[in-house]
């Protein structure tokens, strides 16, 4: 007896396709209502008083690192 693989039936594809753009669907709500929420958040924070923004200065940012010479000045 030989296995022979047999196409799927036309309803079980469909059946696939139509969990696949359940699932997008559901993943496209979930983003939206996230980004509604960030913006009411932003929004929320716009109303409230601002904390002071700390300037950081780009040399104390970043360490000074040494001359290429450094090294060989012994």
């Amino acid at each position: 007896m030989t296995n022979r693989v047999s196409p799927p039936p036309q309803d079980f594809q469909k059946m696939c396709k139509q969990a696949e753009r359940d699932q997008e669907a559901r993943k496209l709500a979930e983003l939206m209502a996230r980004v509604k929420r960030q913006i009411a958040e932003r929004e929320d924070a716009g109303t409230s008083p601002k904390r002071p923004v700390i300037a950081i200065s780009s040399d104390a940012a970043s360490p000074k690192l040494p001359s290429r010479s450094a090294l060989f000045e012994r």
